[in-house]
């Protein structure tokens, strides 16, 4: 069983947000697999189905990003999962936009809904696609809290088809696999 986690703000205001691509891409996710996220529960919101034969729990935690870990937690306790089948998708700063990246591990590198994630699980080892947003010119906040423009839109919404074949692959083939086949991807 895997647990996917798309990171995000709940509420209008942040929807299509730079901040908000974990969503984003969830909810693509659930469209390809149909997979319905409409249970409320574990401070987040979250679906059930299946990639591949493998069961999966779709999950967007409604915590707000930087408590992101306590809705994370509280499904990999109820359901048993083993960190190294958390596939954490999220915003990256330090990634142009048209970028993505995985690792199976690592630290935050300054994301607050990493970090959260790391102090309620205990441990930085399970897996994470980093997905390009650019480089803030200015206020940090406002950068992650901004939406893109119309270009760098269509230049991550590419990128978005690559992390779902990434997320399918770490489960049918392999972090490793995945990571071959994926890091360095310009779409």
């Amino acid at each position: 069983m895997y647990l996917i986690v798309g990171l995000g703000n709940p509420g209008k205001e942040y929807e299509k947000t730079r901040h908000n691509v974990g969503f984003d891409i969830l909810d693509l996710m659930c469209d390809k697999y149909n997979i319905n996220m409409n249970r409320t529960k574990f401070k987040g919101v979250y679906g059930e189905g299946k990639i591949e034969q493998e069961k999966v729990i779709f999950l967007k935690p409604t915590t707000f990003m930087n408590l992101s870990g306590e809705s994370v937690k509280e499904v990999c306790d109820f359901y048993k999962i083993q960190s190294e089948n958390v596939i954490i998708i999220y915003d990256d700063i330090s990634l142009d936009v048209g970028r993505m990246r995985i690792r199976k591990s690592g630290s935050a590198g300054g994301h607050n809904g990493i970090k959260n994630i790391i102090f309620n699980l205990s441990t930085e080892v399970f897996p994470r696609i980093k997905v390009g947003v650019g480089i803030s010119k200015g206020d940090l906040i406002s950068h992650v809290l901004g939406r893109f423009n119309q270009d760098d839109r269509v230049e991550v919404e590419k990128v978005f088809s690559a992390v779902i074949d990434a997320v399918d692959c770490i489960i049918t083939k392999g972090i490793c696999e995945a990571m071959n086949n994926f890091n360095g991807l310009k779409v």
